[in-house]
């Protein structure tokens, strides 16, 4: 970034994204910001670094991510199809299960590369913005369809989106240090 480069200025304007009506178009922008410190936060690691786990923690860094891309998901079955894949057996959130309940209902996230985990995340997000073009804002305050969350509106369930994806980098931070402290603890190989 040199002195004249200002493109980073726009990650600190909240402003409606083109593509889309204003509140969507706002909110579009905070999932973008919140994405792009997710992916600063995990930029370089190794599949090690991604499958460790500290002493201290319960989840590594890939499981994290799948998770954020399964909450995504969840949430595009809940909003745009009235449908909720954890109590109906829905065929294409098989995939996300195991990361959406941590390991605790199918296989836990190890092996992958950040290309792959970070290539997961871009294309659920792409498919929820595709959806979210089509809408308007009467549909953002419009309450989810179904009866999983019929009490909630479209807004909220995105801002839970996002919110979900912030807690969770904030863990991956933690992590990272901790992966990072165990490296400069290790004893060096003679």
């Amino acid at each position: 970034m040199t002195p004249e480069d200002t493109s980073w200025q726009r990650w600190y304007r909240i402003e409606p994204e083109a593509g889309f009506t204003p509140g969507i178009g706002r909110l579009v922008q905070m999932l973008a910001y919140a994405r792009m410190t997710t992916e600063h936060a995990v930029q370089g690691l190794s599949v090690e670094e991604l499958d460790a786990v500290p002493p201290g923690f319960t989840n590594s860094i890939g499981m994290l991510l799948a998770h954020v891309a399964a909450t995504d998901r969840i949430y595009q079955f809940l909003s745009f199809e009235g449908r909720d894949p954890i109590t109906e057996d829905t065929p294409a959130y098989r995939p996300f299960v195991g990361a959406m309940t941590f390991g605790e209902q199918g296989d836990r996230v190890q092996g992958r590369t950040l290309d792959e985990l970070l290539g997961q995340l871009r294309e659920v997000r792409a498919a929820t913005l595709a959806e979210l073009r089509t809408r308007d804002d009467a549909w953002l305050t419009s309450l989810l369809p179904g009866d999983a969350m019929g009490f909630a509106n479209q807004h909220w369930a995105w801002f839970h989106v996002m919110e979900d994806e912030v807690s969770h980098r904030g863990q991956i931070r933690l992590l990272r240090k901790a992966i990072e402290a165990g490296k400069a603890e290790a004893p060096t190989p003679s």
